[in-house]
């Protein structure tokens, strides 16, 4: 059964319900009724008001429903009190998107990620959890009871697999960093699909690549980050990353657990905001896409957007551009193929223009910066002789730019290989 608080305009409070019900669909729950309640001033002890907590009790003893799910997050207090109040479990919005998220998890990275979450998020609904041993607790001030025994104990060890998730997460995390480092050093450029869940990212993906994501008409269909390599560019092939979906008040440990998945994201040289065209909240939507890009620090990472989802809008596949002549916002459908040549155009000129292709040579009593150019994956092909390096840059101008380590005569030369082409 279902509880679905707003405040808002009619519209959104509408576009909540729809979205809130997908989420329910998704972690495969029935729902028996869903009852409305404008809050415009949350009650402290159930959120909702008690007339309103009346109302669901009595349509849960009605309808034989075992589990109330609320649109919105509860704090710990609120959900406990609302659980007493109506004799069944009571999820909030947050447990609900935490739970989908551990049924769809797939690589091990993805479920320490989830379980870290979902134990931070559980740390806070531990106080009292055993109130049924409070009758076998001595009288005395101080005098510790089972109950609070057996609460302790609960909460240590949760703490320790904590701090044991912690550490192994951490581990993964340094395995990834390193294999995405060995990409930075290839100076492939580095795209990352991002996007409001069910935009279509994964559909995009695998019309772009030959890569086979779950791709389904529900929310958070695909969690882990899965990378291909993305050809037929003018640019030359760069790497493409499909990332997890974003939501409206996605859990802060959530998102704080999927950094490194998000990683992808915060890495990339280029990022496609991926957008579904038949959608008339689109606009809030990039909002709230671009609120999670701030958390994980991607906000200042370059997009392109693509409007997908164009046959269920009606447009016709196009390239809007700035007043520069720079694509801005690719018109597509990756169900139908509509507008993918179009993308990989503007993938190719935003790519191809912050990339440095050219020749160079470099003096022998120039060791120190032909290092630096090799170690940073910048030299892809190099002859030596008495005079010194003949050698062949591509790379993006971003990592070449800072080579210089302050040396006025080798940043000459880097001036000289950044101006003048090949």
């Amino acid at each position: 059964m279902l509880v679905l608080p707003h405040s808002r305009g009619e519209g959104d409070a509408v576009r909540r319900a729809e979205e809130f019900a997908e989420l329910v669909r998704s972690a495969g729950a029935e729902i028996l009724e869903a009852i409305p309640a404008r809050v415009e001033d949350p009650n402290p002890r159930f959120y909702i008001g008690s007339g309103k907590a009346n109302e669901v009790a009595e349509a849960a003893r009605a309808l034989d429903a075992d589990l109330v799910l609320v649109d919105h997050l509860l704090t710990p207090v609120q959900e406990r009190n609302l659980e007493k109040h109506l004799g069944i479990r009571v999820v909030d919005r947050a447990g609900l998107i935490l739970d989908i998220f551990a049924q769809r998890a797939r690589s091990h990275e993805g479920k320490l990620e989830v379980e870290l979450a979902q134990l931070k998020h559980l740390a806070t609904r531990l106080v009292r959890g055993w109130t049924h041993l409070d009758a076998q607790r001595g009288g005395a001030i101080g005098n510790r009871g089972p109950g609070e025994t057996q609460l302790e104990t609960d909460r240590r060890l949760l703490g320790e697999r904590v701090k044991m998730l912690t550490r192994r997460l951490q581990k993964v995390q340094t395995q990834r960093g390193q294999q995405r480092r060995a990409r930075l050093r290839n100076t492939v450029p580095r795209v990352a699909l991002v996007g409001y869940t069910n935009a279509g990212k994964s559909t995009l993906f695998n019309a772009l690549t030959t890569g086979e994501v779950y791709a389904a008409n529900l929310l958070f269909a695909t969690l882990d980050p899965t990378v291909r390599k993305l050809d037929d560019l003018s640019c030359g092939p760069a790497v493409l990353a499909d990332t997890v979906g974003f939501i409206r008040e996605l859990p802060h440990d959530l998102v704080a657990a999927f950094r490194a998945t998000l990683a992808e994201a915060r890495d990339a040289d280029l990022l496609l905001h991926v957008s579904d065209a038949a959608d008339e909240e689109r606009e809030r939507l990039h909002q709230v896409v671009d609120k999670v890009l701030e958390e994980i620090d991607a906000g200042d990472v370059p997009q392109l957007h693509v409007m997908n989802k164009i046959d269920l809008a009606g447009s016709e596949p196009r390239i809007d551009r700035d007043a520069s002549g720079k694509p801005v916002r690719v018109w597509l459908s990756a169900a139908t193929g509509a507008g993918l040549d179009l993308l990989r155009k503007a993938l190719g000129e935003l790519l191809g223009g912050e990339r440095v292709q050219s020749a160079l040579h470099l003096p022998l009593t120039a060791g120190r910066l032909h290092a630096r150019l090799k170690a940073a994956g910048a030299i892809s092909g190099e002859s030596v002789d008495e005079h010194g390096w003949q050698l062949h840059i591509d790379a993006p101008r971003s990592v070449i730019a800072p080579l210089s380590g302050g040396d006025v005569a080798e940043a000459m030369l880097l001036r000289q290989l950044l101006i003048t082409p090949e």
